[in-house]
C-alpha cells in the first residue's frame, strides 16, 4: 500500500522518488495499535523544474488518510538541509525500514551528511 501511494505521488507531480523510509515510532519498534505509517521521501524532479526562474514547492504533504503520513523533500533542498544536520533527515537516513532507494543517490546523500562535501 505505501508503495502504491509513493507511485501515485511520482505520476501526480512527474518526479522521481530515489529514497523513501518509514520514520517516526514503527521506524524504531516502539509504536501503538493506532501508530500511523509516517513515510518520508526524497524525490528528483526533471530538469526544467530546477530551471525555471520561479521558486517552486519544494515539499510534497499528504493529508493523514488510512494510516499514513506521507511527506518528501525535494533532493536540492535535502541536499541544504544536510549542510545543518537537519535532524528529522538524519533519522531518515538511518531508519531501518526503506521502502525505495535508489543507492546511488542514497549513497552520495549518505556520505554528505556524516562526511561533509570533501
Amino acid at each position: 500500500m505505501k508503495c502504491n501511494e509513493l507511485e501515485s505521488i511520482e505520476d501526480e507531480f512527474c518526479f522521481e522518488i530515489v529514497y523513501a523510509c518509514e520514520s517516526g515510532s514503527r521506524a524504531w519498534g516502539f509504536e501503538s495499535l493506532d501508530s500511523d505509517f509516517d513515510v518520508r521521501f526524497i524525490y528528483v524532479h526533471r530538469t526544467e523544474w530546477y530551471l525555471s526562474v520561479e521558486h517552486n514547492r519544494d515539499v510534497i504533504e499528504r493529508p493523514i488518510s488510512d494510516d499514513l503520513d506521507v511527506c518528501g523533500w525535494d533532493l536540492r533542498k535535502a541536499l541544504g538541509l544536510i549542510k545543518k544536520s537537519n535532524p528529522p533527515l538524519l533519522e531518515w537516513l538511518n531508519s531501518p525500514i526503506i521502502y525505495i532507494d535508489k543507492l546511488i543517490a542514497s549513497q552520495h546523500i549518505k556520505k554528505l551528511a556524516y562526511s561533509g562535501p570533501n
